[in-house]
Formats: C-alpha cells, sequence, structure tokens
C-alpha cells in the first residue's frame, strides 16, 4: 500500500520541514534495517540507542523521508526531513493516518491494570463473537481477528503494528476490537493516534517497579490512557480498588463503575464459588459461569459494563456470559484420576498470587493439602520476590519455590532472594528446587488423593527463558506427564 506523505502528516505536530512532502510513501518504520526504496523513517532516542544515528543507513536502503527530533548534519535533496518534538508521539499518529485511521472505523476498548488485563479482553471477543458481532482481539496470549489466531509478541504492540492489525480486522468486517493496554505502552505513547470508544480499569497493585522506577509513575501511567480518552466515550473503573477513583479524575469520557463491595452502576455478589465455576449476583440478576473466584467475578463485571456500553442487551449478555471459557493458563484446571486437582495460573505479581491463594482456600474443605509451586522472573522487578514467596507460604500447607524465567539471571540468587520473604515458622514448609520440571514432578509426588497443586507464574506460556534462549516448555503438560489424568 501506498500514501500521500502530507496526508500521512495529518494532525502531526510538526517543528519545522525541509523538503517537499508530495511524495507517496510506501512504508512506515523506525529500524533503520526495515528500511526499503520510499519508506518514511522515524528516529527515537532510546534508553540504549539513538535512531538518529541510523538516518543515513535508512536513506541507503531507500527511505524518503525522514521524521526526526533534530536534523542531521547532512541534509539530502530529493529527500523530505520533518523535525517534530516527540517521535514517539508522532509514530502513533502516522501510523494510524498511513493506515487510514483504522481505529474511528472500529469500536476499540482498551483494558489497563495490574490484573485481569487478558481475561477481560479474551472474554469479550469471545461475548462478542457469540453475539454475532465481528471481533478483534490483542492480548498478552494471542490476537485473533474474527476466529483467526496469530501469535503476539507484546502486550501492546507497536503503532505501526497496531494500525496494520487494526485496517486487517476492519477489512475482515470486525465492528469490534478488544486490547490489553499496558503501562508500557502509555508510557511508551504506543496507542498515541488510537481513537478509543472506551477504556476499563481493573485494579493496580506492586508491578513492573523495576521499569516505572515507583509506585507514583506506574499508577500515573494507567491514568494517562484515561487522560487522553475523547469525550465521546466511556471509562469504566473497578470502584473496590482504592485507586479506582483517581484514575478517572481528569477523563473527558463519561465515568462509570463496577464494584462488588461499592456502590457502583455495575453491581455484583458473590453467591458461591467451587472448582468448576461460580454463581453471582449481577444487578441483581443470577448467572452461573464456568469461571471461579471472586477475581473472575471482578472480570466478569467488567466484560458485562462494557458490553452494555457498548449498547448490548441485558438478557442476552448474561445468557453468554454463562457460557464463556477463561483464557489460557488462567485458573486452568485439571483432575487426576485418584482425584488431585492441579491448577495452572499466571499470577506472577503479589497481588495476582493473593487473588489465586484466596480463590482456592474458599473452596477448601480444610482436609486436604494446597501445595504451590511458584518462582519469580529474572531481570524484572526484585522487590515482589520475597513478598510472593512469603504470601505463598502463609497460604499454603506446602510450598516449593523454582525458577520461573531467569533470563539472564541465576535461578538460584532468585530463589534466595524470595526465601528472605519467609518467616521461621514458614521456611520449614518451604523447599527450593531450581529445575521448574523437578520442582512440579515433586508436587505431584507429595500429593496425596483430594490434594490441590497450584502451578503459578507462566500459566499460557509454553517456553522457558534461559539466557535468551527460548526452550519450550508448558506447566500444563508437565503436570500431566507426572499425574496420571
Amino acid at each position: 500500500m501506498h500514501q500521500n506523505l502530507a496526508n500521512i502528516l495529518t494532525d502531526v505536530k510538526i517543528s519545522e520541514t525541509r523538503g517537499e512532502t508530495s511524495m507517496d510513501i510506501h512504508d512506515v518504520c523506525f529500524d533503520s534495517r526495515l528500511a526499503t526504496p520510499s519508506s518514511l523513517f522515524l528516529a527515537f532516542r532510546g534508553t540504549r540507542t539513538d535512531g538518529h544515528n541510523f538516518i543515513e543507513k535508512a536513506l541507503e536502503s531507500g527511505a524518503r523521508a525522514i521524521v526526526c527530533e533534530q536534523f542531521p548534519d547532512q541534509i539530502r535533496s530529493g529527500i523530505a526531513y520533518i523535525r517534530v518534538p516527540d517521535s514517539h508521539e508522532a509514530l502513533g499518529q502516522i501510523a494510524s493516518n498511513f493506515y487510514e485511521r483504522p481505529s474511528e472505523k472500529i469500536r476499540l476498548i482498551g483494558v489497563t491494570g495490574t490484573n485481569g488485563k487478558t481475561t477481560i479482553v479474551s472474554l469479550l471477543h469471545q461475548l462478542f463473537r457469540n453475539l454475532g458481532y465481528g471481533s478483534a482481539l490483542l492480548s498478552t496470549i494471542e490476537n485473533k481477528i474474527n476466529d483467526t489466531t496469530g501469535e503476539a509478541t507484546h502486550t501492546t504492540p507497536d503503532p505501526v503494528k497496531l494500525n496494520e492489525f487494526l485496517s486487517k480486522a476492519c477489512r475482515k468486517g470486525c465492528a469490534y476490537a478488544f486490547m490489553e493496554v499496558s503501562s508500557h505502552a502509555t508510557d511508551q505513547k504506543r496507542i498515541a493516534g488510537l481513537n478509543f470508544a472506551g477504556g476499563v480499569f481493573t485494579n493496580i497493585t506492586h508491578e513492573h517497579l523495576d521499569y516505572h522506577g515507583s509506585f507514583r509513575r506506574y499508577l500515573e501511567a494507567k491514568k494517562a490512557f484515561f487522560d487522553a480518552l475523547p469525550a465521546g466515550s466511556f471509562a469504566l473503573s473497578n470502584a473496590d480498588d482504592k485507586n479506582g477513583g483517581f484514575v478517572l479524575q481528569n477523563t473527558r469520557a463519561q465515568k462509570h463503575t463496577y464494584a462488588l463491595r461499592s456502590p457502583s452502576d455495575f453491581k455484583g455478589k458473590l453467591l458461591e464459588t467451587r472448582f468448576d465455576g461460580l454463581l453471582m449476583q449481577i444487578n441483581e440478576k443470577e448467572v452461573w459461569t464456568k469461571l471461579t473466584g471472586q477475581f473472575n467475578a471482578y472480570n466478569l463485571l467488567a466484560v458485562y459494563g462494557t458490553a452494555i456500553l457498548l449498547d448490548q442487551k441485558d438478557t442476552e449478555v448474561l445468557r453468554e456470559i454463562s457460557l464463556l471459557n477463561a483464557a489460557d493458563g488462567r485458573f486452568d484446571t485439571l483432575v487426576s484420576k485418584d482425584n488431585i486437582t492441579a491448577i495452572v495460573d499466571y499470577a506472577h505479581s503479589p497481588d495476582a498470587l493473593d487473588n489465586v491463594l484466596d480463590a482456592i482456600n474458599e473452596m477448601r474443605s480444610g482436609n486436604e493439602q494446597l501445595i504451590t509451586v511458584i518462582g519469580a522472573g529474572g531481570d524484572r522487578d526484585t522487590q515482589k520476590r520475597p513478598m510472593m514467596a512469603g504470601m505463598a507460604a502463609n497460604k499454603s500447607n506446602r510450598v516449593i519455590l523454582t525458577s520461573d524465567n531467569p533470563r539472564t539471571e541465576n535461578p538460584l540468587e532468585i530463589i534466595k532472594d524470595m526465601e528472605r520473604g519467609l518467616d521461621p515458622v514458614n521456611r520449614k514448609k518451604v523447599i527450593s528446587i531450581t529445575e521448574r520440571k523437578e520442582a512440579i514432578k515433586t508436587a505431584c509426588a507429595l500429593a496425596q488423593p483430594g490434594d490441590i497443586i497450584l502451578v503459578a507464574g507462566k500459566g499460557h506460556e509454553h517456553y522457558q527463558e534461559i539466557n535468551g534462549i527460548r526452550h519450550p516448555f508448558d506447566d500444563k503438560e508437565i503436570l500431566k506427564e507426572f499425574l496420571d489424568t
């Protein structure tokens, strides 16, 4: 495809232009290695590299237009140079224009928060497909256009991939798109230039402080998404979260809330929870679902509220909610022939782990053991490691500390960080096994009929990342190997 450069620059904040902007552009890139004849190349200043150093390389590959924050020393004739105050922000608008503003042709819903994003967008995609609509999904697990699945590489892709995906979704007849919006994406302006019909806030807890530096900056990154919502959109927030009101303070969107405990527009009540599902009230109407746990009651309220705000009928939404399936790797349960229940869950933050453990303990008879296998990712926030180990030990009968995705860190050092969260009493019920497969095997060997095994941290991931290499690894398949299912 190709677009006129002048059209691509519509609504972009421009400081200065040199050269003609009447040429055709055939693609947009920000990696000089991907530049081709008639490309537009954007130069970013990053933490590790400065894209301005690669302008000449992009031109040698045929780029005809350069968007940058500082003009290069050498200005070539026949090349358009556009200086902007912020290349990241410019990329969002440029990508949107290049793909003919697809987010204005589809009702795009963004879901942000520490926990629940993947489940909510996955459930919304299922729900709207079941209601008969063309629907697209952008999630941590997978990307989907209607029922065609593609691999997800980031929670929120870069603006070029985002707009290319949304453009394709429009061509395939999608009326709705549901996407996770990470705090990284907001901070890095990956969603700049997108037109959201609505935004959903789930909750906010201790996470990603390795990137943001402080909880306040993490919270402000979440809030920035709602600050940018247009006046005609809606903002739906969890009123039970202490920051649920804060994120809505400056939004121009119509404000709505959901909650189990607080007064809200979409009010829920958890009536019964079991390993095979939960019974709850939503605005005083009962619904049984195949999802379980209080955390999923919140997710379902967010799904219900979003559907109603997207003009769907109450009775149809409730009927379809009763048929929804959980996202892959989210409280994913299997039961062995001798009645050992094993649960695989993506919980990799203190709050997510706390929610899963509480959900399990609410359903226990009290006579069985809960054996938890838990690790922590390498090259990520180290502060949460002792918190998660202590939490697992407080709420389980036995705990096995192990590797998650160690990445470039020594797994033994990660486990030592986790062990610092154990008091002398809890330390007695904790063992440390570096090899994750061996840790899961040990949990299966310790379990007696009726016991529960929780394997937390990796969920849907089918790999283990060690020193830059992703080795095949699937928690659920390992459990099946050592349990008679």
